[in-house]
């Protein structure tokens, strides 16, 4: 009935939090693998606040979906309570606890899908690193 509403949620602290990394981090960092003083490889890291932002353009992005079909099947309404569960205090509970399982359930699902991307990013990065490394000792 309301299960967007978790994800919605977790994508609004998430969009705050990616502002405020946004403002800390001023400037792409830059992997450079040396030797000797000469520059051997470069590569751009990813951003944090930019692996911020797929965690929220997944959220809103599910959000919105589960907010069309709720719409769709008629649960939310465009007028005052907005949600036809909340106009009747039995289905309200109802709501309530589809909202504490089934929403935010799905809203810790996207997280860890996004987690596992961020470390398979993380992994590639490294590799990329440690690649860099064997070609510049192999060159010398």
């Amino acid at each position: 009935m309301a299960c967007f509403i978790a994800c919605a949620a977790e994508a609004a602290i998430t969009t705050i939090v990616t502002k405020i990394v946004e403002k800390k981090e001023k400037e792409q960092k830059d992997l450079q693998v040396s030797f000797d003083g000469e520059k051997v490889e470069s590569a751009a890291k990813i951003p944090f606040s930019r692996k911020l932002k797929w965690l929220n353009r997944m959220l809103w992005g599910g959000s919105a979906l589960l907010m069309f079909e709720h719409i769709w099947h008629g649960e939310v309404i465009p007028y005052f309570p907005f949600l036809t569960a909340a106009a009747n205090p039995e289905d309200a509970s109802q709501m309530l606890r589809e909202m504490a399982t089934v929403g935010v359930s799905m809203a810790v699902l996207v997280t860890l899908v996004w987690l596992g991307i961020v470390g398979i990013t993380s992994l590639i990065e490294k590799r990329a690193v440690k690649e860099a490394k064997e070609n510049a000792a192999n060159e010398n």
